[in-house]
């Protein structure tokens, strides 16, 4: 607010006053451009949908704050000091540029438009979003998605995200989720190639004897787990190699590297087609698959409402 003060001597910046602003200022401030515009404590409380004697307590307020009257009174009419005219040179296009904004992020409320941020892992990407994303483009041509590719769970608050999608287990409690997918199976694939030179393993143990390519997290890497009946065992992939891109290790497995886990969903084709060969499936148990979730259903952007919409699963 460099300069608002200057034809009465003062030099008030911007950045200062808003430092130093009181929890009501900004309403007041906007109550005092209403009287000036106004001419009156009358017409500009009936305006604002206060009393009078509210208007008036709140203006006594401003300018003890200000330690600068703003406003001269008499019983007939209301104007503008100079301190308050240069005030309000400066005050309304601020407030013009508050209400134009204020208006923007009500209309994101009723029309789906602005951004969305979403983190989503690589694999969800192709088996999710990528088959809709045209028809959301066409739809929604004033929404913006602003995608990150992630395998992590992530705090959606903390990283500032809209939405997120992932594994059922990993999503918080505290988040809104909506399937995207349908159940989904953990696929153990090896190349032809690959099983010319090595058995087929029959049972989870007999992962030990075999090159292994691991799918890392941040956190470290992620341990295979199997589920037959009542009884559950876990394998820690050892091999040469270790991706955080689910499609290079089946690309790595495609290559005769060694024995990968990767979603059945994604590899399905090179299964039909004889490139890879699923084993274990027995041991693989169906789990809930993605979901899509967020932090809140209160006063929910449109934009957020098409996404989710789009992306829900339906049989």
């Amino acid at each position: 607010m460099s300069g608002l003060l200057k034809q009465s001597g003062f030099n008030y910046k911007l950045c200062e006053y808003h430092s130093a602003m009181r929890r009501n200022e900004l309403a007041e401030l906007s109550a005092f451009a209403t009287i000036a515009e106004e001419r009156s404590f009358t017409r500009a409380a009936v305006r604002l949908g206060i009393s009078p004697s509210a208007l008036s307590h709140s203006m006594r307020e401003l300018e003890k704050s200000l330690g600068m009257q703003l406003l001269a009174r008499t019983t007939r009419s209301v104007s503008a000091t100079a301190a308050g005219t240069a005030l309000l040179a400066e005050l309304a296009p601020a407030l013009e540029r508050i209400g134009r904004a204020v208006a923007e992020t009500r209309k994101q409320r009723e029309k789906p438009a602005g951004r969305i941020r979403l983190i989503i892992p690589r694999a969800a990407t192709q088996l999710v979003l990528m088959p809709k994303l045209m028809q959301f483009v066409r739809r929604y041509p004033d929404i913006v998605l602003e995608v990150t590719s992630s395998s992590d769970p992530v705090d959606l608050v903390a990283g500032e995200y809209d939405a997120g999608v992932q594994i059922g287990e990993f999503i918080h409690r505290d988040m809104i989720a909506v399937r995207v997918t349908k159940d989904m199976r953990l696929a153990i694939i090896g190349s032809p190639r690959y099983f010319e030179s090595n058995t087929v393993p029959l049972h989870p143990q007999d992962l030990k004897d075999h090159s292994c390519i691991g799918f890392r997290f941040s956190n470290g890497l992620y341990r295979w787990e199997f589920e037959k009946g009542r009884k559950a065992i876990t394998v820690s992939p050892q091999g040469p190699v270790s991706f955080d891109e689910s499609d290079l290790v089946a690309q790595a497995v495609l290559d005769g590297v060694g024995i990968g886990a990767v979603l059945e969903e994604s590899v399905k084709e090179l299964i039909a087609k004889r490139k890879l060969k699923q084993v274990l499936k027995d041991w693989c148990p169906v789990f809930p698959g993605f979901f899509l979730c967020y932090p809140s259903r209160r006063n929910q952007p449109a934009a957020l409402t098409a996404l989710i919409e789009t992306l829900r699963f339906t049989d």
